[in-house]
């Protein structure tokens, strides 16, 4: 399989929301690396951030506006969306570089606004009042 038909697999997982079968698409000694935070190292430990990640969702979609790989390295541009278990969701704009070794990702690397996103779920959280029910 070549690197862009296994990110395919990959970002199609995500509908899955199972952190097991998500972990399985990495190498042993991979980095996974959500830019604004710290990377994290190893299938093992993106397993638990994986599933630490999805524990609020119900579901999530990957909508993949563009993709262009050249060699090993794929880079897309996508909407990230979650569903928390009340329907409402959360949008994430990201732009995603993968490097594939040996058909499994070595290394991922996500960039994303993370004000955006944090303001997003700070809103999802607050409770309805008159005022922005």
């Amino acid at each position: 399989m070549d690197a862009e038909a296994l990110v395919d697999r990959f970002v199609a997982a995500w509908s899955r929301l199972d952190a097991d079968e998500l972990a399985g698409y990495f190498a042993e000694d991979a980095v996974y690396h959500n830019i604004p935070i710290m990377p994290v190292s190893g299938r093992a430990a993106i397993r638990d951030f994986i599933a630490a990640f999805v524990e609020p969702y119900s579901g999530a979609h990957f909508t993949v506006h563009r993709q262009a790989a050249n060699g090993n390295v794929v880079l897309n541009e996508r909407t990230d969306t979650f569903t928390f278990a009340d329907g409402g969701t959360l949008d994430i704009l990201v732009t995603g570089v993968f490097e594939i070794e040996n058909g499994e990702i070595r290394a991922w690397r996500d960039y994303f606004d993370l004000t955006a996103v944090t303001d997003a779920l700070a809103e999802h959280a607050a409770p309805a009042t008159p005022g922005n029910a």
